[in-house]
Parts: structure tokens; C-alpha cells; sequence
């Protein structure tokens, strides 16, 4: 089994207020749960009005696979136009005994 890990931080233009942020937080959640297999969760900066840190989760058993959606998935971020990404870090780990 491998896993896919992203974490993307944002900072939102023009925002001021907790209601604006997470306006963007659930339209970006829908939007990627709806186009790919994930889960993805607000992890960071819950209280801060103009920066979000979100964290993204894919599992499958092709490594391959798993990367290049990882790829597609920020690429679909940004086309997105909701937020400026600051940063963002993808890490695969495969989890569980060796295979032959």
C-alpha cells in the first residue's frame, strides 16, 4: 500500500473574515473530492483569516499512479484561481510488509 501526502498553504487575497475563509475551504474540499479519490482536511491556521494550510490524502497500490495524481491534483489547485499556494510538499510512503 502506498500513500500520498500533500500539504498545500495558501494565502487569500483580499479575504477578511473566518465566514470568506472557509467559504473557500469547503468550495476547494467539494471540488477536489468530486474530481479525485482523496480526503483532504484544513490542518493549520484554522484562526488566521488570510492564510490556509490544508492537508491532502490519496491511498492506492500504484506508486506511479499515485504520484501523477498527486501532480494533476495541485495543477487542478491552481487552476482553480480561489487562492495564491505559498507552498506545497507531496511525500509518497509505502506502508505494510514487503512485497516478493
Amino acid at each position: 500500500m502506498h500513500v500520498g501526502c500533500c500539504s498545500v498553504k495558501f494565502f487569500l487575497h483580499g479575504n477578511n473574515s473566518l465566514k470568506g475563509k472557509r467559504r473557500i475551504i469547503r468550495t476547494l474540499k467539494d471540488r477536489l473530492k468530486n474530481k479525485f479519490n482523496i480526503s483532504v482536511a484544513e490542518i493549520g491556521d484554522q484562526d488566521v483569516w488570510q492564510s490556509l494550510h490544508m492537508g491532502i490524502v490519496a491511498v492506492n497500490s500504484d506508486p506511479t499512479y499515485l504520484e501523477g495524481q498527486m501532480s494533476k491534483l495541485v495543477d487542478a489547485i491552481e487552476n482553480m484561481h480561489l487562492a495564491e499556494i505559498t507552498d506545497c510538499q507531496v511525500q509518497l510512503t509505502r506502508m505494510g510488509p514487503e512485497q516478493p
